[in-house]
């Protein structure tokens, strides 16, 4: 997967090739007059080794955007209030009911304020089943129904539907490894 950097990061080029092989990737026009690096959307010259350039039918597909940061980091712990007790105290994580927000702004827009959530669980909440893991990791994304959709289609294992509240709309999913990932869309 290569991503259009140039002006609008929101729009992503698939350019997955099969039997492609790169020395690398060059970029063409401003770019390079400018001395900069990287890749200008949608201009890509490949310098080839012996193998053929074949074509997938998604080529130059322009796709959704999937994951746009974590949102949280979940835990179980035999005692959470000692382990919230002992994060305070040696590395100075404040502690609240559900864990602790770490307040950030939006690099697209700085006027929005985001968070990531820091949070222990009881060893025994069922909040991560079917997942035999001790840990969860939310992430944000930007259109959940959409993504939920595609993954679907992908084959990727969904763990129940969507749910909305008033602060936002979550899915699960099940990773190869048998992990739960949560999977948020935050309120407009």
């Amino acid at each position: 997967m290569l991503q259009s950097v140039g002006g609008d990061t929101s729009r992503q080029v698939d350019l997955e090739l099969r039997n492609f092989t790169s020395k690398r990737f060059e970029p063409v026009g401003g770019a390079r007059q400018a001395g900069r690096t990287g890749v200008l959307p949608y201009q890509v010259v490949c310098l080839l080794e012996e193998k053929p350039l074949h074509f997938p039918e998604q080529f130059g597909k322009v796709i959704m955007k999937r994951v746009t940061g974590i949102g949280g980091i979940f835990f179980k712990t035999q005692d959470p209030e000692k382990l919230k007790a002992w994060y305070e105290q040696h590395l100075g994580i404040k502690r609240g009911e559900y864990g602790t927000e770490f307040y950030w702004r939006d690099k697209d827009n700085s006027e929005r304020v985001g968070y990531t959530v820091w949070s222990l669980f009881p060893h025994t909440t069922k909040y991560f089943d079917p997942s035999a893991s001790s840990f969860m990791v939310n992430y944000r994304v930007a259109n959940l129904k959409e993504l939920a959709e595609a993954l679907r289609k992908e084959g990727v294992t969904i763990a129940g539907g969507i749910e909305e509240f008033e602060y936002g709309k979550f899915a699960w999913v099940i990773d190869p490894d048998g992990n739960k990932v949560e999977l948020w869309e935050p309120p407009a």
